[in-house]
């Protein structure tokens, strides 16, 4: 007798089953998934929101904008998840890939990357 990994009752049905409702299912698979800390979720959730107002305020694939308008969207520069170096020396700040580059005069250029 099989029983279920989330509520440890008695499942009914096919020979592979693991879980006795969907709910369950559910509940099992969200406590697996969740991040594990505080500290991660926040980050992931900076992540997010900078990537929104990248794709926000990048439509084309390639724009300008300035600081201040990044700052009012609630843009945090310290959240970024790599670096991109050119040959040419220019320096890119992504999230995932939706990316910028500091210009002259508080300017920066949205780029995003063709995956």
């Amino acid at each position: 007798m099989k029983t279920c990994l989330e509520c440890g009752e008695k499942i009914v049905g096919r020979e592979d089953k693991k879980f006795c409702t969907d709910g369950c299912r559910n509940a099992y698979n969200n406590k697996i998934n969740k991040d594990s800390t505080n500290f991660m979720r926040n980050i992931n959730n900076k992540l997010r929101k900078n990537y929104r107002i990248l794709s926000e305020l990048n439509t084309e694939g390639k724009s300008k904008t300035t600081k201040s308008k990044l700052f009012s969207k609630g843009f945090d520069f310290q959240f970024f998840t790599n670096i991109l170096q050119t040959k040419t020396g220019n320096t890119y700040y992504f999230l995932y890939d939706q990316g910028y580059m500091v210009l002259d005069n508080d300017f920066y250029m949205l780029v995003k990357k063709d995956i």
